[in-house]
């Protein structure tokens, strides 16, 4: 590492993020100062010879793990007496301190994760990989689902890649022939993950917490504690955390059992497990269900014959992977709901800007309106009262911005939404990536929110892509001028004529005409 400007090879350190038993890991820049996440592995590593011999393979290795629920590795290299290890930068907190901060998960977001983790291991088995640390630690929330990280880390640190000689990873996650110092599989990840996934249900890990010796006995000689666990996964975990690895599922055979499906692509499960998860990264309480009786039926609850369907994952993914389109999944914030409760959806106050005539939300209102207000003028896309100037944070500074939905328009079965920003600023460049969500890379993450109804509609998917404008990093918007961005939206009847639009950091748009093509 230069000391001098905080380099190492061509990566320029930002700050420190964390630091665990294997090194330090820094929020970096690479050469398009594009945010990257690299650790630092410990000194005494880089001096051994067995470790230089090997790292190369192991980090190339890690690699070729396709882009599903991780932070893929991207770089990694040997500098002096340092090696280090590059993967994407992920926004968000490990699920450790999410567990600790707001306590177990509940309903659609428990699923979601048990899904993503085993999607994750999919593809990491599928390369070849075996991780052999899966723990709550190694887990980040991102806006749009878990990412697991480190995958394949672990077997660095071993004298031997050929030998277990010794016992390498965290007690309560270990599988026990892993406690054992036997030989590690991709089942011993298998039963990380029932491990995880009991910990993220419930709070505590399978075998409970204590000294090192007494825990690795519980893990051989024990039965797991899974009482609290959502009953729609405690199946699947038991048999995840069966004591002979040959009676376990794989990776490939959770995914196929939690998803209701003979054989799922990681593909469609990642799309499933964004499109149905509720980022929860703010630490801010959320609102509470309503306590009244609980609201009319909706027109997709007619459908489904007056009630809710039981908010289990594979139904509910399985349908989105069906449809080929973006998932749309009700919010369980209340902890143990047998029933999803329906949130009725927060009404914002719109306000006119001066000389402009342009509707702009009002974001400090945080309570449902009232029953009394009037409702919002119906706003046709490409009118002036479709312009919306305001400030756009970019993470770094304020941007001033003018936003014009230029159209919302039927093609077929599909709404298409264009929509330009002009950044106002008088000399900086207005970066694009991550502009409706931290990290987003596309516009995948807007919402259509139809006329009671509290599902929202995202943009569809076609051939693992987002039918959407992307976000690139590196890519701007010069100042003083405008850029055109477009989403494809499925699935919004043809008799619903007007729409809220939810563009996350870019404002919320109340009452938006669809116009025919």
């Amino acid at each position: 590492m230069n000391d001098q400007t905080k380099r190492i090879g061509p990566y320029t350190l930002v700050r420190k993020l964390g630091e665990g038993g294997m090194g330090i890991v820094y929020l970096a820049q690479d050469p398009g100062f594009a945010p990257v996440a690299l650790k630092v592995l410990r000194p005494e590593l880089a001096g051994r010879e067995d470790f230089r011999r090997r790292f190369t393979r192991e980090a190339e290795a890690a690699r070729q793990v396709a882009r599903f629920c991780t932070a893929p590795v991207l770089d990694a290299g040997i500098e002096g007496g340092t090696a280090y290890l590059v993967t994407e930068y992920v926004d968000g907190p490990d699920l450790t301190g999410m567990i600790e901060t707001r306590g177990p998960m509940r309903g659609a977001n428990l699923e979601a994760l048990a899904v993503g983790v085993a999607t994750a291991l999919a593809a990491i088995h599928e390369a070849g990989v075996v991780h052999r640390d899966l723990k709550p630690s190694n887990i980040l929330l991102s806006a749009v689902g878990p990412r697991v990280i480190d995958f394949g880390i672990a077997r660095l640190a071993e004298p031997d890649a050929t030998q277990s000689a010794v016992v390498v990873g965290t007690p309560a996650y270990m599988a026990p022939e892993q406690a054992g110092g036997g030989p590690i599989t991709a089942a011993s990840d298998v039963f990380a993950w029932g491990g995880v996934v009991t910990y993220a249900g419930t709070g505590r890990p399978p075998f409970g917490t204590g000294q090192v010796p007494e825990v690795l006995y519980r893990v051989a000689h024990h039965e797991p504690r899974l009482d609290g666990l959502d009953e729609r996964l405690r199946e699947l975990v038991e048999q995840a955390l069966r004591k002979d690895p040959a009676r376990r599922p794989s990776a490939q055979q959770l995914l196929d059992r939690l998803l209701g499906r003979e054989r799922a692509t990681v593909a469609s499960a990642t799309r499933a497990v964004s499109d149905a998860w509720t980022p929860l990264l703010n630490g801010r309480t959320p609102p509470p269900p309503p306590a009244t009786s609980p609201p009319p039926a909706t027109s997709r609850e007619r459908r489904q014959g007056g009630r809710w369907v039981a908010p289990a994952a594979a139904a509910v993914l399985a349908s989105a992977l069906t449809m080929g389109g973006a998932l749309a999944m009700w919010r369980p914030w209340q902890a143990g709901a047998g029933t999803p409760t329906v949130l009725r959806t927060v009404q914002e106050t719109v306000t006119t800007t001066a000389g402009s005539g342009a509707a702009t939300p009002d974001r400090e209102q945080t309570g449902p309106a009232s029953e009394t207000a009037e409702p919002p003028a119906t706003v046709t896309p490409g009118s002036k009262q479709a312009v919306v100037s305001r400030k756009i944070n970019n993470g770094w500074d304020e941007y001033p911005a003018v936003i014009r939905i230029a159209s919302l328009r039927r093609q077929g079965e599909n709404v298409r939404l264009e929509f330009t920003i002009r950044n106002d600023h008088s000399q900086n460049s207005l970066g694009v990536y991550g502009l409706t969500e931290s990290n987003s890379s596309n516009l995948g993450d807007i919402e259509l929110l139809l006329p009671d109804d509290p599902l929202p509609i995202r943009p569809l998917w076609q051939d693992d892509r987002c039918a959407c404008s992307g976000m690139a990093p590196g890519d701007f918007i010069p100042a003083g001028q405008e850029r055109r961005f477009f989403a494809v939206f499925r699935a919004v009847p043809a008799a619903v004529t007007t729409v809220d639009l939810d563009m996350k950091n870019l404002g919320h748009y109340a009452n938006l005409l669809i116009t025919k093509k």
